[in-house]
């Protein structure tokens, strides 16, 4: 998940090759604050202690909801929401990025918290990008609409992930590997909620996990349920 945020989150690197993508990748994950209590909500579905090898009374997470903060020129004040976890209502990989209001309002009425964005949808073997916007709805009155142009290419891979991964090592090739500055940087953003006494909260499988985390994505309008498209 770190990984992900520091790709959406850096700076062009100023050259071609591993080593100037895992700069940027490395400065981002130094810039963003160590979690706290308050910027985590931790959950565990219903049903995980039932699972063949797990205590009865565990308190192991299996869903983790973050509210980052990354101290950048570009990016303070931003806030960075991510949310990961297993038995949820669908498996996706997806990046959100809402776009800031513009300071004068071309339709007379009030724009929806999550117009305006850019969309990507990440995996192995499809890769989609889709960007929205508030169009003119037809007819003489200005008023507008949600529209999103989408973009998928789906591809067949012949070699699975860890394959390339041993393909990439094996030629020399570092760049889809974290560097180990880059991931001493991300567990300093984790390690000060690792040994924290955090709740744990109890969701039903197959939901977006618990109500607790809602809160969290208030102030931004909301979760954004990966969209529809390639699947």
């Amino acid at each position: 998940v770190m990984q992900v945020v520091s790709h959406g989150a850096m700076e062009p690197p100023i050259g071609a090759g591993a080593e100037a993508l895992r700069d940027e990748k490395a400065k981002v994950l130094r810039g963003i604050r160590p979690l706290t209590g308050q910027s985590l909500v931790c959950g565990q579905y219903d049903g995980y202690r039932d699972e063949s090898g797990v205590a009865p009374r565990s308190q192991v997470e299996t869903f983790a909801a973050l509210r980052l903060h990354l101290d950048s020129w570009r990016w303070a004040g931003v806030p960075i929401l991510v949310r990961a976890g297993k038995g949820l209502a669908e498996t996706a990989t997806e990046v959100l990025v809402q776009l800031q209001r513009p300071p004068q309002q071309v339709f007379d009425e009030a724009l929806p918290p999550q117009s305006n964005y850019f969309r990507f949808r990440l995996g192995p073997d499809r890769v989609s990008i889709a960007i929205g916007a508030r169009t003119k709805r037809p007819g003489t009155t200005m008023a507008g609409e949600e529209v999103e142009l989408f973009l998928c290419n789906e591809r067949s891979s012949q070699m699975g992930a860890y394959e390339r991964l041993i393909g990439d090592a094996m030629a020399g090739d570092a760049t889809l590997f974290a560097r180990a500055d880059g991931v001493e940087a991300a567990w300093r953003i984790v390690d000060p909620v690792l040994s924290m006494d955090k709740p744990v909260h109890a969701y039903a499988r197959g939901s977006w996990g618990p109500r607790e985390a809602e809160a969290m994505a208030i102030e931004s309008g909301g979760w954004r349920l990966p969209g529809d498209g390639c699947r």
